[in-house]
């Protein structure tokens, strides 16, 4: 079995802060397998009907695992799984816990409400680079084009069924479970026209025609895919109304290997892998930091950065994302360094191996490769 080195050591972090880790992501990302693959861990999977009879004496089952691990995946099986986990992070310390869970459980307001202060929190992304070097490889091509998820990455040829039958069981298993919103054609029309556009300026207005249904509809669509991690809002980041986008996000998939699907993509061009790899860039950026608190720049002459980090009481931080470092136009950057002069400015190349700097008028851009530019943070 592959060991996802960096998240095992997240999950080890995790444990030193609480006793209960709420371990969550969307379906198939690799929950289980990263569960199984922890060693000196008693595992109980709460799909099978003699483990949910074991869990219904909470108090029971703890008591008989003091001072044990234990991996309590597919949790939302349970009839109350967050109470079950507030007993133990409040009378049972000693027993380290790993829960995992549909994506809705973690986004309903009774689990959020019910464990707040309890648990760490730990957000499984599709694979990150490190992922690629512990499953055997860095094939950075293939990873695009399949995704993320470990085993549509794994597929000797490209898996499309998979991506329907992914969309099938998230919609019934994840969606209609909590949120009943009753149309599945319509839900299912925005999510394949959002992923086709994913990375580009959400407007409500242009889904209405094609899903039949009103703007507050779209929003709640677009306010439900974001809840359960499969759509990234990414907000922009303004301080001059006048000039800038203050209001439309930018919206991402969840994953590339989706967003190749929808867009009709069974191999890729050089053309292509910019905006894949811009979608690369954020998902390592939330795995690795955990962090869903990425904006973009952008004014009202067209003019963008692709993402901008703002630390507490620091200046901003500006990130452009090229496939290779040749493409990089400093125009945008020194528009943004003229209104903020404040901050370090990076260029995430896939074709960096050992950062450099260069100059721009006074501007230093630093081009960094993908762990350098964390390695920065």
């Amino acid at each position: 079995m592959k060991k996802r080195s960096f998240w095992i050591e997240q999950i080890g972090k995790a444990w030193e802060r609480r006793s209960v880790i709420w371990l969550s992501g969307v379906r198939r990302v690799g929950k289980t397998f990263l569960t199984q693959s922890l060693t000196d861990a008693e595992y109980f999977d709460c799909e099978l009907p003699r483990v949910r009879a074991m869990l219904e004496d909470a108090e029971g089952f703890l008591r008989s695992l003091r001072g044990h691990t234990v991996i309590l995946d597919e949790t939302h099986r349970l009839q109350n799984p967050s109470e079950l986990l507030k007993i133990a992070a409040d009378h049972y310390p000693d027993v380290r816990i790993l829960a995992t869970g549909s994506s809705t459980l973690g986004a309903s307001a009774k689990f959020k409400d019910t464990l707040t202060g309890r648990k760490e929190s730990l957000w499984l992304t599709p694979m990150l680079a490190q992922d690629l070097v512990d499953f055997g490889g860095a094939d950075l091509a293939k990873r695009l084009l399949f995704g993320g998820m470990p085993p549509f990455y794994l597929s000797e040829t490209l898996p499309e069924r998979d991506f329907q039958d992914w969309m099938d069981g998230y919609w019934a298993k994840d969606i209609q479970e909590l949120f009943h919103l009753g149309r599945r054609q319509a839900f299912q029309r925005f999510f394949e026209l959002l992923i086709a556009q994913s990375g580009g300026i959400f407007e409500a207005s242009r889904f209405t025609g094609p899903c039949e249904v009103s703007r507050p509809t779209i929003a709640n669509y677009l306010s439900v895919l974001e809840a359960t991690h499969v759509a990234h809002v990414v907000r922009p980041f303004s301080s001059n109304k006048a000039a800038e986008i203050i209001s439309a996000p930018k919206v991402y998939g969840f994953d590339t290997g989706f967003v190749c699907y929808y867009r009709g993509w069974r191999e890729l061009r050089r053309e292509d892998m910019g905006l894949l790899w811009e979608h690369y860039v954020l998902n390592e950026i939330q795995g690795r930091l955990q962090t869903k608190n990425v904006l973009y720049w952008r004014d009202k002459r067209g003019h963008e950065i692709d993402f901008v980090i703002v630390g507490r009481g620091k200046p901003p931080m500006a990130i452009e994302c090229k496939w290779s470092a040749a493409d990089f136009d400093p125009g945008n950057l020194k528009l943004f360094r003229d209104r903020y002069p404040e901050g370090d400015s990076f260029v995430a190349a896939a074709d960096v191996e050992k950062q450099f700097i260069r100059n721009y008028r006074g501007i230093d851009v630093t081009f960094v490769s993908l762990p350098g530019l964390i390695d920065k943070f």
